[in-house]
């Protein structure tokens, strides 16, 4: 996969590549619809656009589900919200607070930040979440 900044992808699209690695297997629009609570013509116009950036697999009628580069930059997603939910538990959050606020604004927050915080945090190996991937992380761990 080419270099991950962190701020390919909206927030909705974030969402749609997490949700989908938490599936793990290939899932009809319409549940995605249903989970998000969002029309059915929006996702499907959302996963081609995530399609032709090669995040997904989609087959009409049949479903979608990620594609390798999708994983790994799901992957990446999902330890940039466990670093940050982390991160605002130990500054006095709540752990279902922390989460939400993650949520709120992870899509602005770039990979090079989020190595730096993982790094001064000491590379922790369980988050507010769960398990802390350390695949991505270019300092160390």
């Amino acid at each position: 996969m080419e270099k991950i900044t962190g701020l390919e992808l909206s927030p909705r699209k974030i969402d749609y590549l997490k949700y989908l690695y938490q599936k793990d297997a290939r899932i009809r629009t319409n549940e995605i619809s249903e989970h998000f609570n969002v029309d059915p013509s929006t996702i499907t116009k959302t996963i081609t656009e995530l399609s032709n950036s090669g995040y997904v697999d989609h087959i009409p009628y049949r479903g979608v589900k990620l594609t390798k580069m999708g994983k790994e930059y799901a992957t990446f997603l999902i330890h940039r919200h466990r670093i940050l939910s982390l991160m605002l538990k130990q500054h006095g959050l709540e752990s279902e607070d922390a989460c939400r606020e993650a949520s709120r604004f992870e899509g602005y927050v770039s990979k090079k930040a989020i190595d730096r915080i993982c790094s001064s945090m000491g590379h922790p190996r369980m988050g507010v979440c769960g398990k802390i991937d350390h695949a991505y992380c270019d300092f160390g761990q």
